[in-house]
């Protein structure tokens, strides 16, 4: 490979067209597979019911998220008030399902807080490392349930799903630290963790925080696969949740769009449903991805200016009433005529 193909390769102009290519040929194959009667019937089970239920759970997770954004941003010396961070973090999530990429809303966000920080390279690190954290914690519960309850399928494909998963984390975990910068990172945290015991708190609700995530996640899917009329064991269902959520955040997609649908359709084709119902699904958790989110865009964007209009009232109220005031301060009456002073000092009657 020349080094003028190099580049090529590696600007983030061929990435963003690379995942359209694929996000696309994955939607056309899966359109091929079934049509678009399963796309139709996802959108037709968006029923007021369902979409409380997503917003709520929307709601849930976008304030766990924004609070271990919260504790990553306060261990790098940039805190981000937990109040601000729910409202710029529903913010980032729209952006990222409805812009190409799936990454500009945290990109928007770690610009956005670097500027009010005035320190950009903080800031950008505070949005990676709980967008990281996140992902590791969705990636070992991944592993966890599918080698637990992956055998509920009678054979040993998901369970192998869960040990290639596996293998993939450690050589991703080896190749890691074979960065010099990397390592240096990690005996930093390391010994952090031994002499402050304020971080092994703040790791520990990171995880939490992630856990609630995951958790939410996981019962959107859930929620829009008894929509669309999916009928599963608990421990099935769980399986292919978990599995959808993973294709979901496989980096080469449009907002969640194209690996979900396919392997959605895969995974509830062999978990004793039907592709067609797993492709319902995943358009239906598609759809919630966007507009569970949309009343926390509106609350972010309204409350500053209603609390800017209602503090520009206070203070034009307070500067009408001081305009009323009078100039002068009110006499209390004519003050006594002064007599003479006396030998002692005192004037007569005094």
């Amino acid at each position: 490979m020349t080094s003028a193909t190099g580049r090529i390769v590696r600007s983030r102009r061929f990435m963003l067209v690379a995942r359209f290519v694929v996000a696309g040929a994955a939607l056309a194959a899966v359109v091929w597979r079934v049509g678009a009667g399963p796309f139709l019937h996802g959108l037709l089970s968006l029923r007021p019911a369902v979409l409380a239920a997503a917003i709520a759970l929307a709601f849930v997770a976008t304030a766990a998220a924004a609070w271990r954004w919260h504790l990553v941003a306060r261990g790098l010396g940039v805190e981000v008030a937990w109040p601000r961070a729910v409202g710029m973090y529903y913010r980032s999530q729209f952006l990222n399902t409805v812009l190409p990429g799936g990454v500009l809303g945290d990109v928007h966000r770690a610009v956005d807080h670097g500027r009010s920080t005035d320190r950009p390279g903080r800031a950008a690190q505070a949005v990676a490392g709980e967008r990281v954290a996140g992902q590791l914690v969705q990636l070992v519960i991944t592993v966890a349930v599918l080698l637990a309850a992956g055998a509920a399928f009678g054979g040993v494909l998901f369970p192998a799903i869960g040990g290639v998963l596996a293998v993939v984390t450690v050589v991703l975990t080896a190749s890691a630290l074979l960065s010099a910068r990397m390592r240096r990172l990690l005996h930093a945290g390391v010994h952090r963790l031994r002499t402050d015991r304020r971080a092994v708190i703040a790791l520990a609700q990171i995880a939490a925080a992630s856990v609630v995530v995951v958790a939410c996640h996981v019962a959107t899917v859930v929620l829009a696969a008894a929509a669309v009329g999916v009928r599963l064991q608990p421990d099935r269902m769980l399986t292919l949740a978990v599995v959808v959520l993973c294709a979901a955040s496989i980096p080469a997609n449009v907002g969640g769009w194209g690996p979900r649908e396919g392997v959605a359709a895969w995974a509830f084709a062999v978990g004793g449903s039907t592709a067609s119902l797993g492709v319902s699904a995943a358009t239906l958790v598609g759809v919630l991805a966007v507009v569970s989110v949309v009343p926390g865009v509106l609350a972010a964007a309204l409350v500053p200016l209603i609390v800017r209009r209602t503090s520009r009232v206070r203070a034009s109220l307070r500067d009408r009433q001081l305009r009323h005031l009078p100039r002068r301060l009110p006499r209390l009456g004519r003050p006594a005529a002064a007599g003479a002073v006396e030998r002692g000092g005192l004037r007569p009657g005094g």
